[in-house]
């Protein structure tokens, strides 16, 4: 349930006539009262004796206890209240009660047989709107002071009374929700998400890795959209708007919205807070990456270790640190989702989305930190569109393996900073990326399997014998998931490669918890190659022998060392 204070205003009349109106778009159905002050207000909605004008001059006879120059100007109050979409239809009863609620709650009428005078109007199955005059039946005013906050805390609790969806309290970061008008054209116009929606997320992927102005407001042009910037007399530029091209309102114009309300973030200064903390020419953009057909594996593999330093941050970094790779997150994200192949996308451009609330808090992030988790957004837009098999498909699964790891470091972190809406928005994310990982992992996790099965007995009581050294108190679950034969088959090939199996299993064991993993042994099997600078794609590389390690009579290379040491990307 979603309380909304609006502005206060001075026309009762004119805000009448649009609640009993048929809205912007028609979208007003069946307006009506369903409670008000005295239970005898008049309704013009359904009483044909009865006039808007009639009702709000019942409202507003309080205004003449006063003197003129005594009476507020601004003395109309307005408080919508909405349901959530997957919420069951309340009845006129039922939201007469919660309107009653609300005014006691928020101070208009608090139950003390003197209090401002309302009336509650139904125009939708989900939601209602409630009028209210700020003068007393006394001439005093009410007590209504923090009235938004009080409305929240009293929806918090109708929610469990009327077993409707919780919605977790809000900190004043999130982005502006559409209003009823824009969903409803939206439907009209046969659109999955509102135009206000949509813009948010084209800004989002347009930002992602950009480093200067001009290849923002190019990308925004390229993605199509209509752009309108706002300067100052000296030609400074101070911000921007955006348009759907095709989104006209009804003088047919295009309909522009300021990137600060899309996100809090999207205002061109928030932007800029981005790439001015970024120590590096915008241009500087190797020329083969977009042609090599190896860029978007490498891209990926590069992002998967800037997640992982991401992830120490957030684990044992300061708040401003840990902000600024939050947001950056997202940034990654919004890129993987632009640059992944069809059977990914879906899930990756959910939790992109999801993820977006997670994106921000009142915590502030100081940028500059964040500088290895952008140039991976950067890398990955810059990197091409992944194809989804060979390498680039093994990599995407290596990524979003590591990324969701990420993002649950992000929901832990919020969790411990009472941020509950980011919480769960980063929660939501995780389980989108698992989807994700499910489908890019499919194929090269069944090539590492059929590896493994045919490993020798010997051979492969080898590799059970360095996990049960390197990791002793989770050997046994490992060699019981459905996944150990892809580990084995990664062991021999990093003893193929002349690592130290138990060694390199022991660091990559030690590098987080792995208690939020669905698979131990998948999560393995990506740490390990990757370590050990294994292509993701087993099938590119010989299958190890199935008698002995291809390394036997040959020294061992060392672990490959801490995280912090800068490794070859492949």
């Amino acid at each position: 349930m979603i309380p909304q204070v609006h502005k206060q205003g001075s026309d009762t009349h004119g805000l009448l006539k649009y609640l009993y109106g048929k809205g912007t778009h028609e979208e007003h159905i069946d307006p009506h009262l369903v409670a008000s002050f005295d239970g005898m207000a008049p309704d013009p909605g359904r009483d044909p004796s009865a006039t808007k004008r009639d009702l709000q001059q019942l409202l507003d006879q309080p205004l003449q206890l006063l003197d003129p120059d005594q009476r507020p100007e601004k003395h109309v109050w307005h408080l919508s209240v909405r349901n959530a979409a997957e919420d069951r239809i309340l009845s006129d009863e039922e939201w007469g009660q919660i309107a009653r609620r609300m005014v006691a709650a928020t101070g208009i009428d608090p139950g003390d047989g003197a209090g401002c005078r309302w009336a509650a109007v139904r125009h939708a199955d989900d939601h209602i709107h409630i009028i209210a005059t700020l003068v007393r039946e006394d001439g005093r005013r009410p007590n209504h002071h923090r009235s938004g906050k009080r409305a929240q805390a009293e929806a918090r609790l109708l929610e469990a009374e009327y077993d409707l969806q919780r919605i977790n309290p809000g900190d004043g970061t999130a982005a502006k929700r559409p209003t009823s008008a824009e969903r409803h054209k939206a439907e009209r116009q046969g659109r999955e998400q509102t135009a206000r929606e949509e813009l948010r997320e084209t800004v989002r992927r347009a930002v992602a890795g950009a480093t200067s102005d001009e290849e923002f407001f190019d990308r925004l042009a390229a993605a199509g959209l209509l752009v309108r910037k706002r300067r100052a007399p000296s030609g400074d530029l101070l911000g921007y708007k955006v348009a759907l091209a095709d989104d006209h309102n009804r003088d047919g114009e295009p309909v522009f919205y300021p990137g600060s309300k899309l996100a809090p973030d999207l205002s061109l200064a928030r932007i800029r807070e981005r790439w001015s903390a970024t120590q590096q020419d915008p241009a500087a953009v190797p020329d083969d990456r977009a042609s090599t057909p190896s860029g978007p594996a490498r891209a990926r593999r590069r992002a998967t270790a800037a997640a992982w330093q991401a992830i120490l941050i957030i684990d044992h970094g300061d708040d401003g640190q840990a902000a600024a790779h939050i947001a950056a997150a997202g940034e990654v994200l919004d890129a993987l989702a632009k640059t992944s192949a069809a059977h990914t996308r879906k899930q990756l451009s959910e939790a992109a989305r999801a993820f977006e609330r997670a994106s921000r808090s009142h915590v502030r992030a100081e940028r500059g930190h964040d500088r290895a988790l952008r140039q991976a957004a950067r890398d990955l837009i810059y990197g091409g569109p992944a194809l989804g098999r060979g390498e680039d498909g093994a990599t995407t699964a290596m990524v979003i393996d590591m990324i969701a790891f990420l993002v649950i470091a992000a929901a832990h972190w919020h969790g411990k900073k009472n941020h509950a809406q980011q919480a769960a928005a980063a929660r939501q994310a995780a389980e989108h990326l698992r989807a994700a990982y499910q489908s890019a992992a499919q194929h090269p996790m069944a090539v590492l399997r059929h590896r493994g099965r045919r490993l020798s007995q010997p051979l492969q009581r080898r590799q059970a014998a360095h996990v049960r050294q390197a990791v002793p108190e989770l050997a046994e679950q490992i060699l019981a998931e459905s996944g150990w034969h892809a580990l084995a088959a990664t062991l021999a090939d990093v003893e193929a490669a002349g690592h130290e199996p138990a060694a390199l299993l022991a660091e990559a064991v030690a590098r987080r918890e792995l208690d939020t993993a669905e698979s131990v042994s998948d999560v393995l099997v990506w740490r390990l190659r990757r370590l050990a600078d294994l292509p993701a794609d087993a099938s590119a590389i010989p299958e190890a022998d199935t008698a002995t390690p291809q390394s036997a009579g040959r020294p061992k290379r060392p672990s490959a060392g801490h995280y912090t040491r800068p490794r070859k990307s492949r």
